[in-house]
This record gives C-alpha cells, sequence and structure tokens, in this order.
C-alpha cells in the first residue's frame, strides 16, 4: 500500500527541512511506504530550492512549484491530482499538524473508513479565539447544507474513492472544509493536542480569516440570499407601518415640521438594508464570474512528479 503525504507550503523555509525529518521519521518508524508530495504555492523565500534538494536526495519527495500564489485551496487540489497512492493524508507544513497522528489514521483507514478526520482540542489557544471560532462554527452550521465542526480542518486521511471524488469537483470556488463533508463517505476522528508552529510566524492574516469564514458561509448555500429578501421584506413593512402611524398623526394633529432625525434615521437603515443586499448579491455574482472563465486552479512552474492517471 502506498501512502501519499500532501504538504502545502507558502514560505516556510525555517521549518521545511523539520517537517521532513519527521515525517520520514515516522515513515520508516512504522514501516510506512510513502511519497511525500511538497506544494510550493509561489513563496518568496528559499522554499523552493529546499524541496528540489530534498528531492534529489530522497527519490520518495516530489515537489510541485506553482508559477505564483494560488491560494492553499489550489495547493491541496494540486496535491490530490498529484497522489499515486492509495489512500493521501493532508497536512500543514508548519508541524502543528502532528506527523505521529498519521499511523494511527492508516489504522483506521485499514478497518474501511474512506476519510479519517484529525480533530484538535483548543488547549492553549486564547479564550476570544476560541470564542470566536465557536460562534463563527455556530452561524455557519445554521446556514450551510453540510456540516461542519469546530477543530476539523483539512488534517485528514482520504481514501482513493474520496480523492477521485474531490478531484471531479471541478468548481473554480473551492471550500475544502465544506467539500469533504459533502462528498461523505465512511467517516472516523481521531483526536489530537492542539500543537503551536515549530517555527516561522502564521500566514493567516485577519483579512485572510475574514475572507476564509466569507467563503465557508456563501458557498454551498443560497440562504443570504433569502436573508435578503427578508429584510426587504421587513423594511417594506416597518416603511409602511412608519407611513401610517405619521398620516395618523398628521390627522390628528396636523402637519408637524420637526423630523430632521426620523427622516436621517430612515434614510440610514433603508439605505445600510440596501447596500448590504446589494453586496451579498455581488458576493455570488462574482462568484459566478470566475466560474464562467474556466481557468485552470493552478499553474505549475517545476516538479518532478507527475499527475495520477
Amino acid at each position: 500500500m502506498l501512502l501519499s503525504v500532501i504538504i502545502p507550503c507558502f514560505n516556510e523555509e525555517k521549518v521545511i527541512e523539520l517537517t521532513y525529518a519527521e515525517l520520514a521519521k515516522q515513515m520508516a518508524q512504522h514501516s510506512i511506504d510513502a511519497e511525500l508530495i511538497f506544494i510550493d504555492d509561489g513563496s518568496r523565500d528559499k522554499t523552493p530550492a529546499i524541496l528540489k534538494s530534498l528531492g534529489e536526495k530522497d527519490s520518495n519527495v516530489k515537489y510541485i512549484c506553482f508559477s505564483r500564489n494560488f491560494g492553499k485551496e489550489s495547493a491541496m487540489l494540486a496535491g490530490l491530482k498529484y497522489a499515486a497512492g492509495d489512500c493521501a493524508v493532508i497536512m500543514d507544513a508548519d508541524l502543528q499538524h502532528p506527523p505521529e497522528v498519521i499511523p494511527l489514521m492508516l489504522e483506521k483507514y485499514k478497518e474501511g473508513y474512506d476519510q479519517v478526520i484529525a480533530k484538535r482540542n483548543r488547549a492553549g489557544d486564547a479564550a476570544h479565539k476560541s470564542f470566536f471560532a465557536r460562534s463563527y462554527y455556530k452561524l455557519v452550521n445554521s446556514l450551510v447544507d453540510v456540516k461542519m465542526e469546530d477543530g476539523v480542518g483539512d488534517f485528514r486521511l482520504l481514501s482513493r474513492k474520496a480523492i477521485n471524488a474531490l478531484t471531479d469537483l471541478n468548481e473554480y470556488n473551492r471550500f475544502s472544509k465544506g467539500l469533504f463533508s459533502w462528498i461523505g463517505f465512511k467517516t472516523t476522528k481521531i483526536e489530537y493536542e492542539n500543537q503551536s508552529r515549530a517555527a516561522g510566524e502564521t500566514k493567516w492574516s485577519f483579512k485572510n480569516l475574514l475572507q476564509y469564514g466569507i467563503d465557508g458561509i456563501i458557498s454551498f448555500n443560497n440562504k443570504p440570499l433569502r436573508f435578503c429578501f427578508v429584510f426587504g421584506f421587513i423594511a417594506i413593512i416597518v416603511g409602511l407601518l412608519y407611513l401610517i402611524i405619521m398620516l395618523v398623526n398628521i390627522i390628528i394633529n396636523g402637519i408637524d415640521a420637526p423630523g430632521y432625525f426620523t427622516t436621517i434615521f430612515i434614510i440610514a437603515l433603508f439605505g445600510g438594508v440596501q447596500l448590504i443586499s446589494i453586496g451579498v448579491i455581488g458576493e455570488y455574482i462574482g462568484r459566478i464570474y470566475y466560474e464562467v472563465k474556466r481557468r485552470p486552479h493552478f499553474l505549475v512552474e517545476e516538479t518532478n512528479a507527475t499527475p495520477f492517471e
């Protein structure tokens, strides 16, 4: 049995050799036949050079260097398309996904599971970070058509059946957390302790996390569009009630000139509802715009691997 380990990388020069050493150690200790597929997502440091050096020293190391930064979603897709294994593990390059969990995943895979998910606890995370994460997943699960769970990410083992299912999904706007849940198949979980980065700095800024959160909400449902309709309907009702109240007041008390604050409030309320609605609609139109272009998810500049057929 061949295992493919898929490791997306972006500016990971400080940790990539350590990650390789830890993976090689686990493969040797547990006699696992594996290929290590490193995907360089347009790094601007020495990551590509290090990967090429590792590929020259170890024939089990495959590298795929993108022509520019296409994002982690594209990197994971590339790894899945190039993976030749009977199953594949996706993990981060910073060792926050511990390699020692991989043998446990393989045990579950041999029991017949198509997805073996590694779920981390949040021990050591800041209280505000844990709060926002829990709140986000509650919001997402109330909106989307698939189930997503806090602590469950990209770190997982996929059978060949699951790999083929994911690579058959050709949408340009990919949200893998949702896609993993959408394809289904027989699934189990393994819990592991929260890990800190072995070296280097996180590449996820607040802006990246916000965009990722929006993708999660919009990618798998049209409920935000329905909310726009609901908001508009509520705004019409509020407006009609306000007009009725003002009409009754005029009939009883006559025309009252003051009303500047009320006018500004109503304009701001309806203007805000309209702008939010236009923004939500724009997000969906933008995704349609990218989908119809049918551009490739990534472009490879250099590699020592071949796509799996």
